[in-house]
């Protein structure tokens, strides 16, 4: 039986501009074969066993041929398959997806388009282009740059003859022969250009000009593919309309090493302070299981007069086990509950309980002193937390009270390939590497082994003194430690640097 192609676009490179059809279809693939410009975030969340086949094709460098990528595809789908061929922007729009879908069509391949946004608008938005305005330009004209014989010669005259928005795919090698021959045809030199590299992507560039000195600016500021050029006076409402770049964490690139559940958030905040997140997590949490001094506690509730959470993955871990044991909510009644911050304390209220004391610093230092203040020597206090963590809060707390320590889950090393963030990070000038917890920057330097130069060549950034002492330990330096200490006061720290 013969599969199905879904011929995908994937959006000009930020994984948000896919279509809700696309991103649909790709999860229910067998076979993904991706191209260079397909944002990597669109690969994370396939289908388990999904098979990736990599076709890339930059400038003079093709992993494949079309005619390889063709087969590929049709082979594929001849094994039974569901493929998705994911192209950077829309398969129609100068992305050779006609040619794969005819290919398919004489081979009796059913297949599937699924249109995608085109770098040729998108990018211009990012940049704060329009490509057409009220009174300025009623048309617009998307052009190659790049012709597939180099004898080929556009229609120069009928082009410099448009009064439209004129965009250049794959142009930014032949610049200079396009800035020529519009001149050349018609078009004034001080008609306004931008080259926009890596539209819609946190590494997004423009270089603005105009065509009598658009090429020197572009050899001086290096502009590489892919860049797309803007030829009209749209380019000069980019000085009202530039919202991408007003980001504060524009150009930045940022490590992320938490954990991958607990990381989601961060991830999602920092990206949409318009960051480049490198995401590395070398630790995983596992609850531990069976727990029968946990399900005990539990059972006996009504035993505690406070309960105490250090983390949000004890908070979830507790009440997923209190609920899947029968337990009543209402049993808690009269328990005071207490939380080492804030993101605990929102876990906490999502199950519809109020928190009784947080501390002003979210250190369990500041949490101990909050509560001895309340505590007397009939209390008794059930604390939930991780296999290996800091003693004080038990130790302290036990001076007045007497105290029940369950240990829930347990922090172990993550699996990643260490090769996966040198290769994410060995070509870029600058970049953050951000640590939460002493056991999240211990396992990254486990994982490491010999590549110290990852650390020295970054921005260490710690959220509080605990995580702080534990890095200068092992023979680093932190750039900066959080204000407050919490992933908000990181992101308000990385707010402050200067680009």
């Amino acid at each position: 039986m013969k599969g199905k192609v879904y011929l995908i676009g994937a959006g000009p490179g930020d994984a948000g501009l896919i279509t809700l059809k696309g991103s649909m279809y790709l999860k229910e693939a067998d076979v993904v074969v991706y191209d260079r410009l397909a944002s990597p975030k669109l690969l994370e969340e396939l289908k388990e066993g999904c098979r990736l086949i990599y076709v890339g094709k930059a400038s003079s460098n093709h992993t494949k041929t079309q005619d390889e990528i063709n087969e590929i595809i049709l082979q594929e789908a001849n094994k039974g398959h569901i493929v998705a061929r994911l192209k950077g922007g829309d398969p129609y729009v100068f992305g050779r997806g006609g040619e794969e879908a005819e290919y398919l069509y004489d081979r009796g391949i059913d297949f599937e388009v699924v249109p995608g946004v085109t770098s040729a608008i998108a990018g211009l938005a990012y940049a704060g282009i329009p490509i057409t305005h009220r009174g300025i330009a009623t048309s617009f004209h998307v052009i190659t740059g790049h012709l597939k014989d180099e004898n080929d010669e556009l229609d120069w005259r009928s082009i410099g003859a448009l009064k439209g928005t004129l965009v250049f795919l794959m142009g930014v090698s032949n610049l200079k022969e396009i800035r020529d021959n519009l001149l050349k045809h018609g078009k004034d030199k001080q008609t306004p250009v931008a080259i926009v590299n890596w539209g819609t992507t946190p590494m997004q560039q423009v270089v603005e000009g105009n065509l009598s000195n658009i090429y020197e600016k572009a050899i001086e500021e290096n502009i590489k593919p892919p860049s797309l050029i803007v030829i009209g006076d749209v380019v000069n409402l980019r000085k009202k309309l530039n919202f991408y770049e007003r980001k504060p964490l524009l150009g930045k690139n940022i490590v992320v090493t938490r954990e991958k559940t607990h990381a989601i958030d961060t991830i999602k905040r920092i990206e949409e302070l318009g960051g480049n997140v490198i995401s590395f997590p070398t630790i995983k949490i596992e609850e531990i299981r069976p727990n029968e001094e946990l399900k005990e506690a539990i059972k006996n509730i009504k035993r505690y007069s406070y309960l105490v959470f250090t983390s949000v993955r004890g908070v979830d871990i507790f009440f997923k086990r209190f609920f899947d044991i029968g337990e009543d909510i209402r049993n808690m009644a009269g328990i005071k509950i207490g939380a080492v911050g804030d993101k605990t304390a929102n876990a906490i209220r999502k199950y519809g309980i109020n928190v009784d004391f947080i501390p002003e610093e979210f250190v369990g230092e500041s949490l101990v002193d909050k509560l001895k203040k309340v505590l007397t020597k009939d209390d008794k206090v059930l604390i939930t937390r991780a296999k290996i963590g800091r003693r004080e809060l038990v130790e302290e707390l036990s001076k007045i009270s007497l105290v029940h320590e369950i240990k829930i889950y347990d922090t172990v090393k993550s699996e990643e390939s260490k090769e996966e963030i040198i290769n994410s990070i060995k070509d870029l000038d600058s970049y953050y590497l951000l640590f939460t917890s002493s056991s999240t920057f211990t396992n990254f330097i486990e994982i490491l082994g010999d590549n110290r130069w990852v650390l020295d060549k970054g921005h260490i950034i710690s959220i509080g003194p605990i995580t702080t002492k534990t890095i200068e330990e092992r023979g680093f330096t932190v750039y900066k430690q959080a204000e407050t200490y919490t992933v908000d006061g990181i992101l308000e720290l990385l707010m402050k640097e200067k680009r």
